[in-house]
């Protein structure tokens, strides 16, 4: 069986959660049956020259449409993805920027269409901010694939209730539970202590330090964080790997709290680029905690990605965080209500500051994080469901 992959991201261009799922997924898919990836030409690529695997295909947008709204330009390369799959059997497409695709693969080609659900569209009207109208035509695309897909896969239960709830018209049957994965050989514990990559980004190496991964987004609640942190322990410095603002009103809204929370409290690093995986992993693997304090997660692969390194997780409970972060065990979930952000931002306080004063207790959660993404996370079983589902609609 030949699967094509429908993807915005692929390694090098890899910013988001989805892109982390499909990296994964398909390295371990290679291992069942035979992939090709259909992905966007992105910048890293660009730069990086040829030199892709075998099995991955590359697409650009219309050339016409380089003033055009982003999402028109999204769909141009749906069109390119759509004719290029000829040759497979299925086609798996991951986020609206590429479920379209998928159902006109499934139109013109006769074959399956499998759709990840990694978040909704009518549940982030944020997006609206980014793209204009172009959020009725995202919304109009996942809403047609969604409800004309053989199958649909969502990341968590959470993620399932939700998809059911938008698209009442999608028949319960095809939608599917496959939970994230993480490499958990990839993401460990750090053994020693790296004082020099700590001094590289300016995090003084005898404080600890509460980290956020992640864009700047309203998705991922960083406002709220840094609201919160005026609240914090002053001694814990608070470290944000954070970039890729959506829009200019956010990031502008970003970099304000950063300099009100600097001249405020202190302690507060912002590295504002992509960093090389390996140095992620070790910044987690030597931080205190990890926060995580998004207002939409379907599933929340961050928060994986902390628990291998064996460090414990303070959170929103929201979406499909309660699955991955055990409420007591792994981590601290706090109760997120969008009509009382204040009381979200002192709960992220109080829930931080009690990780923090009891070492112990977080090392007990740590490694019980650590234990939970090794039983339960593997990429190798999500990869053998994923597989699963493709089996049971060609059967049908």
């Amino acid at each position: 069986m030949r699967v094509g992959l429908l993807t915005r991201e692929f390694p090098p261009d890899v910013y988001g959660g989805a892109g982390v799922h499909v990296e994964f997924l398909a390295a371990q898919l290679r291992e069942l049956v035979d992939v090709r990836v259909h992905c966007w030409r992105g910048a890293q690529a660009d730069a990086a020259g040829p030199g892709d695997a075998p099995g991955v295909v590359r697409y650009g947008p219309d050339g016409q449409l380089a003033e055009a709204n982003e999402a028109l330009r999204s769909l141009s390369i749906d069109l390119a993805m759509a004719a290029g799959v000829a040759d497979c059997d299925l086609v798996h497409s991951h986020t609206w920027y590429a479920n379209l695709g998928g159902h006109l693969a499934k139109l013109l080609h006769g074959i399956p269409h499998v759709m990840t659900a990694h978040s909704l569209e009518p549940l982030r009207p944020w997006k609206a901010e980014q793209l204009g109208g172009g959020y009725a035509v995202s919304s109009w695309a996942e809403r047609t694939a969604a409800e004309s897909a053989d199958a649909v896969i969502a990341v968590s239960h959470g993620m399932r209730a939700d998809i059911l709830a938008c698209y009442p018209a999608l028949d319960p049957a095809r939608v599917h539970v496959v939970h994230n994965g993480i490499d958990t050989e990839l993401y460990q514990p750090t053994p020693e202590p790296d004082p020099e990559l700590l001094a590289r980004y300016g995090i003084d190496p005898d404080r600890p330090y509460v980290l956020f991964v992640g864009r700047i987004t309203r998705q991922k609640g960083v406002p709220h964080l840094l609201r919160a942190a005026r609240r914090i322990d002053p001694a814990a410095q608070l470290v944000l790997c954070a970039g890729a603002p959506d829009t200019p009103e956010i990031d502008r809204e970003f970099r304000g709290l950063v300099d009100e929370l600097e001249h405020g409290r202190g302690g507060v690093v912002w590295i504002p680029k992509m960093l090389p995986r390996p140095e992620v992993v070790r910044l987690l693997g030597q931080a205190a905690l990890f926060a995580c304090p998004s207002i939409y997660e379907p599933l929340g692969i961050v928060n994986l990605e902390a628990m291998a390194c064996g460090i414990p997780v303070v959170a929103s409970s929201v979406g499909g965080i309660p699955e991955v972060v055990r409420d007591g065990v792994t981590g601290l979930l706090v109760g997120y209500d969008e009509k009382d952000p204040e009381a979200f931002e002192t709960g992220l306080a109080e829930a931080i500051d009690t990780v923090l004063a009891d070492p112990a207790a977080a090392r007990r959660m740590g490694g019980a994080g650590r234990e939970r993404a090794v039983a339960e996370f593997g990429w190798d079983a999500i990869a053998r469901r994923t597989v699963a589902v493709y089996d049971q609609i060609r059967r049908s």
